[in-house]
C-alpha cells in the first residue's frame, strides 16, 4: 500500500454487535466516501461479515480479566505494525449513522483529530467514535500505556479520556468541525417538550450521527429509550442510512 492509501477501521469483539453492524458500516462508508478505500475489521469473529472486508484479529493489549472494558482495546490501532497496513486510518464505531460524504474526514489538516466532547466542551477530551490517524504514528501512546496499564486505568475513566490527554500534552491532538459529528442524544432529539410530538432529525451540517450511552441505531429506528433520559419518538428515516 503507498502512503495515500486510505484505510477505515473498525472494531467488534463480544456479543454486542453482530456482523450486520459491520456490514452496514461499510455500505454506508461506500456510499459515502469518494475514490478507493480499504475496509478493515479487527475483530475476535469475523463470521458473517461481508466478502469487501477485511478481518484481522485484534491485538493483545494484556488487560485483567474481568475490568470493565471502557473501550482500552481501541488503543491497539495504534501498534506501531499494525498487520502492515499503511495510510491514513479513519476509525469509525460499529454504532453510527452516516448521513452525508465523509471525504472531508480525509482532507481536514491535523496529525490527529477527534470529536470534541459536546457535553464538557471545556475539556480537551474527545469521543473516540470517530477519528483520523496516520497509521504506526502515534505508537508511543500505546506503549506509554502499556508500560503504565494501571495507572492509566486509574487516572482515566476510559481509552478515549487517555488518548486524548497524552496526544494534547504532544500537540498533536485536533477535533473535527463541530457541525460534522451529531450526537444523537444531544442534538438529533427535539426539546422537551417538542421531542413528544415532532420526531428526532439530522441537524445542520452532519456527517455522521454519533450513538453513545444507552442508544444505537434500532433504537431510534423504533423509539426505545433504553433508560435513555429523554423521551425520543421513532426515527423511520434512520433505516434510510443505516443500511
Amino acid at each position: 500500500m503507498s502512503q495515500q492509501q486510505r484505510v477505515i477501521l473498525c472494531m467488534k469483539w463480544g456479543t454486542k454487535y453482530g456482523p450486520e453492524y459491520v456490514n452496514r458500516l461499510y455500505a454506508m462508508v461506500r456510499r459515502h466516501l469518494r475514490g478507493d478505500f480499504s475496509f478493515v475489521c479487527l475483530t475476535d469473529d469475523g463470521a458473517g461479515v461481508r466478502p469487501e472486508v477485511r478481518c484481522l484479529p485484534i491485538p493483545d493489549l494484556a488487560l485483567p480479566a474481568g475490568i470493565p472494558e471502557r473501550g482500552w482495546k481501541k488503543l491497539t490501532t495504534f501498534e506501531a505494525d499494525l498487520h502492515g497496513l499503511r495510510g491514513t486510518a479513519l476509525f469509525l464505531d460499529l454504532d453510527v449513522v452516516i448521513v452525508d460524504d465523509i471525504t472531508p474526514f480525509f482532507e481536514q489538516p491535523g496529525q490527529f483529530l477527534i470529536i470534541h466532547d459536546w457535553k464538557r466542551p471545556w475539556r480537551v477530551t474527545g469521543n473516540s467514535s470517530v477519528y483520523r490517524f496516520e497509521l504506526g504514528a502515534h505508537a508511543d501512546v500505546l506503549a506509554q500505556f502499556r508500560a503504565q496499564a494501571e495507572e492509566a486505568r486509574a487516572s482515566f475513566r476510559n481509552e478515549q479520556a487517555f488518548l486524548s490527554d497524552v496526544l494534547h500534552k504532544q500537540g498533536k491532538l485536533a477535533y473535527w468541525p463541530a457541525a460534522w459529528c451529531a450526537s444523537w442524544k444531544y442534538h438529533c432529539i427535539p426539546r422537551f417538550p417538542s421531542n413528544y410530538w415532532r420526531e428526532p432529525g439530522i441537524p445542520k451540517g452532519a456527517r455522521i450521527l454519533i450513538f453513545h450511552g444507552v442508544m444505537n441505531p434500532p433504537d431510534a429506528l423504533a423509539g426505545r429509550r433504553n433508560g435513555n433520559w429523554r423521551y425520543a419518538r421513532p426515527a423511520p428515516w434512520i433505516g434510510r442510512h443505516w443500511q
